[in-house]
């Protein structure tokens, strides 16, 4: 499954989490090493720039970070990041530049990528947002199965009329964004959905499985290319 693999969907020069998504091919393997490596990137990080609010949270000195904002443990939260009113970052998130992390969203053990917007009333759980992907106001990842199953990536080919999979023997994946995707307002992305780089989402969407990159996703059966990408 090509369009799942790291070096497909991200760049990762946008990404102070680099070292760690380089050891590995397919990104739901990175998330359950998110916390360790937090812990041992954070106390290398030069004190000039970010500070150490508590014992495992370090805060860039440009982030902007209101007062109403709950931060759990183990968190880096990068140069310019805007961490708005009443988010609620649980534990184990990287948040990288310039990301906006907005009113009532819940993080759990992500990695955003520079330049990522949740800005409205999003959840974001066990998942990796890349660069300058975006999340319309409510929409949501979908972490764990309602079967409470281990979660097995699906990749359906229509036109040769059969399906590829990989079992993660995990039970908790949230969602997959490749660089550049636009997930419209009100989406759900269920467990183990993985979107190629420059997808857009439409809005109200349920969505699952592998969406190929440079695509819009209309519905399950309707799945377009982009023009000129």
């Amino acid at each position: 499954m090509e369009d799942c693999k790291i070096k497909n969907l991200y760049n990762l020069e946008q990404t102070i989490a680099k070292e760690l998504l380089e050891k590995y091919e397919y990104p739901w393997e990175v998330l359950p090493h998110i916390e360790e490596y937090i812990l041992k990137l954070g106390n290398s990080l030069d004190e000039k720039e970010y500070i150490k609010v508590k014992e495992t949270v370090w805060i860039h000195k440009t982030a902007k970070v209101y007062e109403s904002a709950y931060i759990g443990d183990n968190c880096i939260i990068c140069k310019n990041a805007e961490i708005r009113h009443c988010a609620f970052i649980r534990k184990n998130a990287i948040i990288g530049e310039n990301t906006v992390v907005g009113n009532s969203t819940e993080l759990k053990n992500v990695i955003l990528f520079n330049n990522v917007q949740v800005p409205h009333y999003n959840y974001v759980g066990d998942s990796i947002l890349g660069y300058k992907s975006h999340m319309g106001a409510g929409s949501i990842t979908s972490n764990v199965k309602s079967d409470k199953k281990l979660i097995v990536i699906k990749k359906e080919d229509k036109e040769k009329d059969e399906n590829e999979y990989i079992e993660t023997g995990m039970k908790k994946i949230g969602a997959m964004l490749g660089d550049n995707v636009e997930v419209g307002c009100g989406s759900v992305l269920n467990p183990g959905t993985i979107i190629g780089k420059n997808t857009n989402i439409y809005p109200l969407s349920s969505v699952r499985g592998v969406i190929k990159a440079n695509s819009i996703y209309k519905n399950k059966n309707e799945i377009v290319d982009k023009i000129n990408q």
